[in-house]
C-alpha cells in the first residue's frame, strides 16, 4: 500500500510540473487569451525586438500587448496592431516608440502621452511614431568618428 501511495506522489509532483512548464512556455512565448480592449495600429521604420506578445507601456505601466506584426508591402514599413486595455484612453496626438528597458534588456513599445482632450477610437492608428534604434549602428559610429 505505500508503494501506491509513493507513485500517486511522485505522479502528482510530475504533473504539477508539466503544468508549470506549459504556463511558462505560454507566458514566455507571448501566448495570451484575448480578454477585452481595443485595438490601435502603428507604422514603423522598424520593430527590432518587438513581437506578437510584447508589452506596450504607458508612463511605464503595461496598458496593452502588442497583437500582430507584419510588414507593408506597399509603404515597407512595419505594421503593428495593438490590443490596449478598454479603461485605458490615449490622447490621440500621443506618440509610440519603440524603447528598451536597459543596456541588456528586451523592447517595448512605449506611448508618450500628448495633451489632447480628444482619445483614440478603436481601429485608430498612431501616426507619429519612433522605431527601434540599433545599439550596433550606434557603437559602430561613436568608434568610426561618422557624424551622419
Amino acid at each position: 500500500m505505500s508503494e501506491n501511495k509513493t507513485e500517486v506522489l511522485v505522479g502528482g509532483a510530475v504533473l504539477a510540473a508539466a503544468v508549470g512548464f506549459v504556463l511558462y512556455t505560454g507566458q514566455a512565448t507571448g501566448f495570451t487569451v484575448q480578454s477585452g480592449g481595443y485595438p490601435l495600429t502603428a507604422s514603423f521604420r522598424s520593430l527590432e525586438g518587438v513581437n506578437v506578445g510584447t508589452d506596450v507601456r504607458f508612463a511605464g505601466v503595461k496598458v496593452g500587448t502588442v497583437s500582430e506584426v507584419s510588414l507593408s508591402q506597399e509603404t515597407f514599413r512595419a505594421e503593428a496592431v495593438m490590443n490596449m486595455r478598454e479603461e485605458i484612453k490615449i490622447p490621440d496626438d500621443s506618440a509610440a516608440v519603440v524603447s528598451q528597458e536597459g543596456l541588456l534588456g528586451g523592447n517595448f513599445v512605449e506611448i508618450v502621452p500628448g495633451g489632447s482632450p480628444f482619445f483614440y477610437a478603436p481601429g485608430d492608428e498612431i501616426l507619429d511614431t519612433q522605431g527601434s534604434v540599433s545599439l550596433i549602428s550606434l557603437l559602430l559610429k561613436f568608434v568610426t568618428g561618422d557624424s551622419e
